[in-house]
């Protein structure tokens, strides 16, 4: 059982990492970043595949931490299919490295490896590996030399840029 037990907490440590050579930016503004954002590329993986017209919405918590909506149109059947989950800060809230749940007790990486300080346009996140990359605007649109800029960065980073998805969003 405390095998078990060990195991269990260094798989869970581990969805929180960050990937080795990559930091998180710091001077994060939670309050800033709340809202809709819209997914502009990623990285295949399971529980999105199949969607299009991805957003994800944040928002405080009333018992603490930040409400995770993501939200995507899944053609085959013909639906917007949702999921909500719950953020929390691994370090301090000025540093964008936080831990997102959507299944119980269980919680992957989201680390924000680079954003617009400015104005808060767009971001890219990483998971606790390589094999998992967003990049996400508050429009549905990004401008193609943000885009390959950010996409250059993530090469840089060792990413497969070569696999990006690129989301698209109906016109509104």
């Amino acid at each position: 059982m405390r095998y078990f037990s060990i195991l269990l907490l260094s798989l869970t440590c581990a969805c929180t990492g960050i990937p080795a050579g990559i930091t998180v930016i710091d001077g994060f503004e939670l309050p800033r970043y709340l809202g809709t954002w819209y997914e502009i590329a990623r990285l295949d993986h399971s529980f999105e595949r199949g969607l299009s017209d991805i957003s994800a919405e944040y928002s405080l918590r009333e018992e603490g931490g930040v409400k995770v909506l993501n939200s995507g149109y899944d053609a085959e059947q013909n639906e917007r299919k949702t999921a909500e989950g719950k953020a929390y800060f691994i370090d301090q809230p000025n540093i964008g490295r936080l831990k997102v749940s959507f299944f119980g007790p269980f919680y992957g990486a989201y680390n924000i490896i680079a954003l617009d300080k400015t104005d808060y346009r767009y971001v890219m996140i990483a998971g606790p590996n390589r094999d998992f990359l967003w990049i996400l605007a508050r429009n549905p649109d990004l401008d193609p030399a943000v885009l390959q800029n950010l996409i250059q960065q993530a090469k840089t980073l060792g990413f497969a840029t070569d696999q990006l998805i690129f989301d698209k969003h109906p016109q509104r």
